[in-house]
């Protein structure tokens, strides 16, 4: 019997770590330190995760969009301008230190996952 109150997996479930941090007071960067071969694929995937879908969850120019992908690392790295300067009046996280959360949140799809067995 399959168990249905399970959570889908999430971009984070696969990583080590995924942060975020200052590159500057107008940028932002963030790190996905994937566990795996398995696990950088998935986040190295430019049909999962590319320039438009970070346009999509950071509400930011997907021209802007940098990708860096290390696959000698398991890591791939992803920075673009800060939506304000840091430590502007309307900064709210002056270290950049919690943008990483909708990346490390985003589900992961169904196709990738035969790999894992269903399962991060």
């Amino acid at each position: 019997m399959s168990d249905h109150t399970s959570t889908p997996p999430v971009l984070g479930d696969f990583a080590i770590e995924v942060r975020s941090k200052n590159a500057g007071p107008f940028w932002v960067t963030m790190e996905t330190f994937m566990k795996d071969g398995d696990g950088y694929a998935i986040a190295a995937d430019d049909a999962f995760l590319n320039e438009q879908v970070i346009a999509d969850l950071y509400g930011v120019d997907a021209g802007q969009v940098q990708f860096f992908r290390i696959p000698a690392l398991k890591v791939v790295k992803i920075s673009f301008p800060r939506p304000v300067t840091q430590g502007g009046l309307r900064d709210r996280d002056i270290h950049a230190g919690q943008h990483h959360v909708p990346l490390a949140t985003l589900p992961v799809p169904g196709r990738h996952l035969a790999h894992h067995g269903g399962r991060p």
